[in-house]
């Protein structure tokens, strides 16, 4: 054991570093503290429901593609199903697509305009600003002075129009009203009911709660409706982030337009089946997040907004700060390890780490509250992926890390679109997706790799007779040999 000290000479520098990471992350994971407290407080609070006018305004409905093949014609049925005049509905199909997808869009929405409706086809091919882009171009030409947008994966309900619409009635200053995500296929596998679990965190407390208590939310980029001259107002749609819709909504927000969130009102949307199509999702949410944080922060502290919005605002944005801090938490964790079984003297500092484990509670409290307020009947059995959901959010680190310091140092990168793989129960199939990912991401090699240090670490535990540290670090293995096991394994799985 001597000898293993030797490698870490610098202990002083190394137990300083641990406590930096793990008071970061202490502080971000106390926030879902705070989300329950004021949870507690605003559950009670009702807004009323507005009726639809008279006069049916008119609505355009914009939806973005991109190769999608396998769900634009689940998606185009869902929205001509809803249940709005036609002659006071315009859709455009924003189509990007450079596949077979260009060819099956046109053919099905010829079919429902010769069915009377105001449906249009816009293809583009130099894909400029990406989904931003086609958005901006849909925006310029479009009838309607609502505009609801739904990405490819969801299937709007028949009465969404009629329970959102009403809501701009009921002040001049809402510029938007979201709706909350649904799962089409939450039961398909433990990636996706770890994904619902997530999903229904966000929007069942942290979106209400938000939103309730008078602090800024953000346009989830789809099942939500916007009132055009908010969009104009705030500048329209940019590209210079790639959460094009965050960006939107805090701009719009510092404006003085007021957001609605409806969790009642839900909106089923198909989850990614594979894990690497998640990882391209969750590397553009956090990289994008981060993005709007550099951009948008500095103008809400120079704003006039109360103390306690900029601070939220401030967690809300840099929250995918943390992952780099994870990383560093769990690297550090195996030479802690030898550090207190060699050096007694520090057994203060130890003792002192277990402050740190009530940011584990307060998350656990926050997902438990989510799920009872979602799921009255079966909160208690839904919770328990709770341990399952934290290792892959361990596990997706890496994936994470690598998104947050692209963002840091503005490295550019690609639009890449989640792939959809119309996988809404059990019995469906992914693996012949002709988008999901044919090669190994370099990133998946550090991720086994961090699996391995954390097997040694388990080993040198043991050893060491440090019981307390076994859970964590087993957490740590299966996370990153998860993810980086199904990473390799849906990448070279072929049909």
């Amino acid at each position: 054991m001597e000898t293993l000290i030797r490698l870490i000479p610098m202990h002083d520098a190394l137990l300083a570093l641990y406590f930096l990471s793990l008071s970061i992350l202490f502080l971000f994971g106390l926030q879902s503290a705070v989300m329950v407290y004021y949870y507690t407080r605003t559950r009670g609070a009702k807004r009323s429901t507005p009726v639809m006018p008279t006069e049916v305004p008119m609505v355009t409905v914009q939806l973005p593609l991109f190769n999608e093949v396998y769900v634009v014609e689940r998606l185009i049925e869902s929205v001509c199903a809803m249940e709005y005049p036609k002659e006071r509905m315009e859709i455009q199909v924003l189509d990007d697509s450079t596949d077979e997808t260009v060819e099956v869009t046109r053919q099905i929405v010829a079919r429902y305009a010769s069915q009377g409706f105001d449906i249009k086809h816009i293809h583009r091919t130099n894909r400029a600003g990406y989904k931003a882009g086609a958005l901006k171009e849909g925006l310029a030409i479009a009838k309607g002075d609502y505009i609801a947008i739904f990405d490819a994966d969801f299937v709007p309900k028949a009465e969404f129009l009629q329970k959102t619409i009403p809501h701009f009635f009921s002040g001049e200053k809402v510029g938007m009203v979201q709706t909350r995500w649904e799962h089409l296929n939450e039961d398909y596998s433990f990636l996706t009911r770890a994904q619902a679990l997530a999903l229904d965190g966000h929007f069942a407390i942290e979106q209400e709660v938000r939103n309730k208590a008078g602090f800024f939310i953000n346009f989830n980029g789809t099942a939500g409706v916007w009132r055009k001259e908010a969009i104009y107002d705030a500048g329209n749609w940019h590209y210079d982030t790639i959460t094009e819709d965050t960006d939107l909504s805090y701009r719009a927000q510092l404006r003085g337009w007021k957001f609605i969130y409806l969790n009642d009102v839900t909106s089923p949307a198909e989850l990614p089946a594979e894990i690497n199509a998640f990882k391209a999702q969750q590397f553009r949410w956090t990289k994008g997040t981060i993005e709007v944080a550099k951009k948008i922060l500095p103008t809400v502290w120079r704003s006039e907004l109360p103390l306690r919005v900029k601070i939220q605002s401030t967690f809300h944005l840099a929250a995918n700060i943390v992952f780099p801090f994870i990383i560093l938490v769990a690297l550090l964790n195996v030479p802690l390890v030898i550090i207190k079984n060699v050096m007694p003297q520090y057994g203060w500092y130890f003792d002192l780490m277990v402050i740190f484990t009530l940011a584990s509670v307060s998350t656990f409290t926050f997902y438990t509250v989510a799920q009872y307020t979602i799921h009255r009947e079966d909160w208690h059995e839904r919770i328990f992926l709770f341990p399952l959901f934290m290792a892959g959010s361990m596990g997706l680190a890496i994936n994470n890390t690598r998104a947050v310091l692209e963002a840091i140092f503005n490295k550019k990168s690609e639009f890449v679109r989640t792939p959809k793989f119309k996988v809404e129960k059990n019995g469906d199939k992914w693996q012949s997706n002709k988008y999901k990912a044919k090669k190994i991401d370099r990133t998946v090699f550090v991720e086994l790799a961090f699996a391995a240090y954390f097997f040694v670490g388990i080993c040198i535990s043991l050893y060491c007779m440090e019981f307390a540290a076994i859970p964590f670090q087993a957490m740590f293995f299966f996370g990153f040999a998860v993810v980086g096991g199904l990473s390799v394994r849906h990448a070279k799985i072929r049909s």
